[in-house]
């Protein structure tokens, strides 16, 4: 099976910058998101990428967030600036396993163990 780490969580400032790493045990020739999810909320879908390299991102994210992957190391990063109070999550990294909507958090089947992003204001 397909396992995946994320790394690069922590407590930053509003206004601060976080890199959120996301290393696969092999390669994914598919698409790779990041979703998180707030005490009491929902999970939420925040960034994906394609195995061709489009990609997408939640409204909120546009113009603060940029997903990116180098394939040869099986990793998928999300840069975070311009961080706000509302960002604090777990943020999760998943694995595309049925081809389809990218922003559709059920067509990923396989999910790293979070990491935790904090902002204060």
């Amino acid at each position: 099976q397909v396992q995946l780490v994320e790394s690069g969580g922590g407590l930053v400032q509003a206004g601060g910058s976080l890199r959120l790493s996301c290393a696969a045990s092999e390669g994914t020739f598919s698409t790779m998101g990041w979703f998180r999810q707030a005490p009491g909320k929902e999970r939420e879908f925040v960034a994906a990428i394609r195995w061709g390299g489009s990609t997408y991102y939640i409204d909120s994210a546009k113009g603060r967030f940029t997903i990116s992957r180098d394939s040869a190391k099986n990793t998928v990063y999300l840069q975070m600036n311009s961080l706000k109070p509302e960002d604090t999550a777990v943020y999760y990294c998943a694995l595309m396993t049925h081809w389809g909507i990218a922003t559709d958090g059920s067509l990923y089947h396989y999910w790293g163990q979070g990491t935790q992003v904090t902002v204060s204001s």
